[in-house]
């Protein structure tokens, strides 16, 4: 892609170049005048320290080191070369070493970035005024470093990289900073690459997602047995699956409801997802399963038993069908969601649901 200057009369591409051909170098023009001007990567930063490394056993420097709004550190590597190089496991290294770092530590290091560009600002009045705290709260400092990679261009390695780490709960921003010359002019391009601004809320939403189902998969399968109550009727010690069919069970055969209005009031899960049925009346298993297989086949999407409550005694029946419930779909979320909601929809019921104490 071109920049172009627009014209009257015509649209006048911009000449693409790179930073050394312009005589910039990485850290006394591009680090320098980024620094002055965070704003260019992110208007939410205030840099702290450059060149920062304050650490033992270990000649390593950060570019650029900032706080966001919220508290966190971010930490900044910039590149001008036209791949990143592997700037990534550098920045990587970075936040770690910074993740202790206390309020009255920042402090510190922002008073000796401010004395080394002969400011006199108090630095931790600065701080406070720029965090909008009234004091130092040193719970909430630094519960996270963020990572921003600047340069040239990045490295299908190294995109690939990032976008598996921020898979895996971290955040590292990738912002492509490309240079333009008009003559004696040089333009800088400035573009965050990774992830998509159009779709970084989205992304952010899938991340938690992973995260909740990750941590669900972590910690085994849910085994928790229930009482339930529905309609006055008490059945002790099921397991979640097995309590909603009982309770969907018991409403319709009061005649009160149908499986069309159940499944209209359960969120996350569709009608289709949640029954399967056959015309007629069917209180054997195998033969409800043997239709079901033929209107399966005759539709084109098949009928495995095994993912459906489709025993003699499991079987629903409304309106001159045989109805099964799916079986394999119900985690504790979604369990626990529609348990709620035909609570709230069938209030004469008075469906009730604990954890059983044995």
């Amino acid at each position: 892609m071109s920049i172009f200057e627009m014209t009257p009369d015509s649209l006048k591409a911009l000449e693409r170049t790179d930073f050394a051909s312009q005589g910039l170098r990485e850290r006394s023009d591009l680090q320098r005048l980024i620094r002055d001007q965070i704003e260019v990567l992110d208007s939410d930063l205030l840099v702290i320290s450059e060149e920062f490394g304050d650490w033992e056993e270990s000649k390593r420097r950060i570019d650029l080191l900032a706080v966001d709004r919220e508290a966190n550190l971010v930490v900044i590597e910039l590149k001008r070369t036209e791949s990143g190089g592997h700037m990534e496991l550098q920045a990587l290294r970075y936040a770690a070493m910074v993740s202790t770092m206390t309020f009255d530590k920042a402090v510190n290091i922002y008073r000796d970035h401010l004395q080394g560009l002969n400011r006199d600002d108090d630095p931790e009045s600065s701080l406070l005024e720029f965090l909008e705290w009234d004091e130092p709260d040193e719970e909430r400092f630094a519960q996270d470093v963020r990572v921003i990679l600047a340069s040239a261009d990045f490295s299908k390695e190294l995109t690939t990289a990032v976008m598996w780490l921020n898979q895996r709960d971290l955040d590292i921003r990738c912002i492509r900073l490309r240079p333009y010359s008009d003559g004696d002019r040089v333009f800088l391009d400035v573009q965050q690459v990774i992830p998509l601004p159009e779709i970084e809320e989205f992304q952010v939403q899938v991340r938690e997602k992973v995260q909740r189902e990750r941590q669900t998969r972590s910690a085994g399968p849910d085994t928790t047995r229930y009482d339930v109550a529905v309609l006055g009727r008490e059945y002790k010690n099921l397991p979640k699956r097995r309590a909603l069919l009982q309770v969907i069970q018991t409403l319709l055969q009061s005649g009160d409801s149908s499986p069309q209005k159940i499944a209209s009031k359960v969120t996350g899960i569709s009608y289709e997802s949640m029954f399967v049925s056959v015309e007629g009346n069917f209180n054997n298993q195998q033969e409800f399963i043997e239709s079901a297989e033929r209107q399966g086949v005759e539709s084109g999407r098949g009928f495995n038993s095994g993912y459906w409550f489709a025993g003699s005694d499991e079987l629903l029946h409304s309106d001159g069908r045989t109805y099964a419930l799916r079986a394999n779909v119900w985690h504790k979320e979604i369990w626990i969601g529609a348990m709620r909601a035909l609570q709230t929809h069938f209030p004469q019921a008075n469906i009730q649901f604990r954890p059983s104490e044995r």
